[in-house]
């Protein structure tokens, strides 16, 4: 195999695996806490896309320089979906909190529907351009090339789950999630405001999301209202693999799951009787076979009173 070639896919699975890794992290905290999989995280990360598509459609309109309308883009659409994720967990979950599991997913599958149907109404179905907030420079180091954009969305990425995992790990708000994520029905008693925690939660995961979608606005600028259904499962899987509950295992898996496909597609190419649509179809029968050895995932606990942050 020609190195160049292998170095080549291995940063393209960077940046994919970088994707799964972030929003994977949404599904992951939610469930930590709460002990149940927002359905509903995919639609919001492809929210947050349009969200941060019209916030720099307004701020380019204004004339601003780009350098300018990219971190007021960030901070914006990430302070509007954290806001739409607040929502849905204080009007969609909070209240099927002591409710059958099952109700919740629906719950969140529905919610789905809506933020998918809303953007419709307001945009239409036609596929849109995510305007150019950074120009693209392509880097050659060798025979393999490389842009600006995928070497700062595979850094970003690397820094927010650094971030966020020192969150949980030295703030107070974090001590409160990991207790949360031990014994969900002590921690009221010890004077924990488990809703002001539950809200925090889901707005810190849309808020990642959205950045997700900004990275994927900028390397892939065609957005459709029907993204996040595929890109949301995908993360989910990741979540699932990385072992339910586990922030650090949901960020290795979403890497796993990338390299995994890109890997698959590089290897179906220089098979005869392989095709590279069968990416999905040996990726995710990989995955399968690593659940049946570990039902729990890599990291995850053999019941959700062990789980951890």
């Amino acid at each position: 195999m020609n190195v160049d070639i292998l170095v080549q896919n291995i940063f393209n699975a960077l940046q994919f695996g970088s994707f799964y890794a972030i929003i994977a992290l949404g599904y992951s905290m939610v469930y930590s806490i709460l002990m149940l999989f927002n359905f509903a995280h995919g639609d919001i990360f492809m929210t947050g896309t349009y969200i941060a598509l019209g916030v720099a459609t307004v701020l380019l309109g204004w004339a601003l320089p780009t350098w300018v309308v990219l971190p007021m883009t960030i901070l914006l659409a990430m302070a509007l979906t954290s806001v739409i994720g607040m929502v849905v967990e204080r009007v969609g979950y909070r209240p099927l909190r002591d409710a059958p599991r099952a109700s919740a997913a629906i719950t969140g599958l529905m919610i789905g529907i809506m933020l998918e149907t809303g953007v419709l109404a307001l945009v239409g179905g036609q596929k849109v351009a995510f305007p150019e907030l950074i120009k693209t420079e392509t880097i050659h180091l060798g025979q393999i090339t490389l842009t600006n954009i995928k070497v700062m969305i595979v850094v970003a990425s690397l820094v927010m789950m650094a971030g966020m995992h020192q969150f949980v790990k030295r703030t107070k708000w974090g001590m409160a999630m990991r207790a949360m994520a031990y014994d969900f029905p002590v921690v009221p008693l010890m004077g924990v405001p488990i809703n002001n925690i539950a809200r925090l939660t889901f707005g810190m995961g849309s808020g990642l999301a959205a950045v997700a979608g900004i990275m994927f606005g900028l390397a892939y600028p065609i957005l459709n209202p029907y993204m996040g259904i595929v890109y949301g499962w995908k993360a989910f899987v990741a979540a699932i693999l990385g072992g339910r509950g586990s922030i650090m295992g949901a960020c290795i898996a979403g890497y796993m799951l990338g390299f995994i496909e890109v890997f698959v597609t590089m290897i179906a190419s220089s098979v005869p009787w392989m095709s590279p649509s069968w990416r999905d179809l040996i990726s995710y029968s990989i995955i399968l076979g690593i659940l049946v050895f570990r039902p729990h995932g890599l990291f995850g606990e053999s019941y959700s009173a062990k789980l951890r942050l």
